[in-house]
């Protein structure tokens, strides 16, 4: 279903901008509308990115990384400092594909939490070894 501005949806209805706004808002109280919902589709060459951000059980965690490794959604792997122990980039051509390499990470027996962040875009994407400063 398409999405309308407000000012065209109230045209559309008959109604003013604030009729209207009130008439949504008394839908959403009352439940008739229950949520709205991004629905995510193929994105940058067919193909949906995301981080998954992993605690793991304890660390070091050994075979870990090889059990990744396996997955040939897994694009990178980096280990970080804090909360965080890694963030796992994957690449894959579906949210349901997404779901399913997410939930087989979650359950490998080193993993204590897993948290999805999906990449809407790079605003800022330089190549490996690339600093963006000139030798001067």
């Amino acid at each position: 279903m398409p999405r309308f501005p407000l000012k065209t949806l109230a045209g559309k209805i008959g109604l003013s901008r604030s009729a209207t706004s009130e008439r949504i808002l008394f839908l959403e109280r009352s439940g008739v509308i229950r949520g709205y919902r991004a629905d995510i589709g193929q994105l940058n060459e067919g193909l949906i990115c995301a981080f998954l951000l992993i605690s793991l059980v304890r660390t070091p965690s050994l075979g870990v990384l090889d059990k990744l490794a396996a997955y040939p959604e897994v694009r990178r792997v980096s280990s970080v400092s804090g909360q965080l122990d890694l963030i796992v980039e994957v690449e894959v051509p579906s949210i349901n594909h997404l779901n399913t390499i997410r939930n087989k990470v979650a359950t490998l027996p080193e993993v204590d939490d897993v948290t999805t962040s999906i990449i809407l875009r790079r605003d800022i994407d330089r190549l490996a070894g690339e600093t963006g400063m000139e030798a001067g």
